[in-house]
């Protein structure tokens, strides 16, 4: 029954953990979106393919951190692991995709491929430099 609970647990953890980390993505690439396609796009729209991008981002980087051995503090090593950068890439991808497919402009058609390109790289950009800053100290 401990084992049930904990797994229990941990699921809502990391969905509550996802849905508050998709905040500043799904604003950071709201208005990259808003600005590659001249047009207005759904935030709520945003949030949700941000918040799928996050749940398995989160999942893949734990998954590569149990991979390298690297699962308590200093992250250092972590992030200078080539697993890591491969499940980078793999979220990259999975962000562009989710964004893609997900998010709809007001005129009801697709953003452009370009559009959730950049809108990850600039959400990767800021969020890479947070996380190697944090790691550092």
């Amino acid at each position: 029954m401990t084992s049930v609970l904990t797994l229990l647990s941990s699921l809502i953890w990391w969905v509550l953990a996802s849905s508050a980390g998709a905040i500043l993505p799904a604003v950071i690439a709201w208005v990259v979106l808003r600005w590659s396609e001249r047009a207005a796009v759904v935030f709520n729209r945003v949030y949700l393919a941000c918040l799928i991008w996050c749940l398995l981002t989160l999942l893949i980087g734990a998954v590569a951190a149990v991979h390298v051995g690297v699962t308590r503090a200093p992250f250092g090593p972590l992030i200078g692991s080539g697993t890591f950068r491969a499940s980078l890439v793999v979220s990259m991808l999975i962000g562009v995709v989710t964004l893609w497919r997900l998010v709809p402009r007001v005129d009801a058609r697709r953003i452009r491929v370009g559009s959730a390109c950049v809108a990850v790289a600039v959400v990767m950009a800021i969020a890479f430099g947070v996380v190697t800053t944090l790691a550092s100290v």
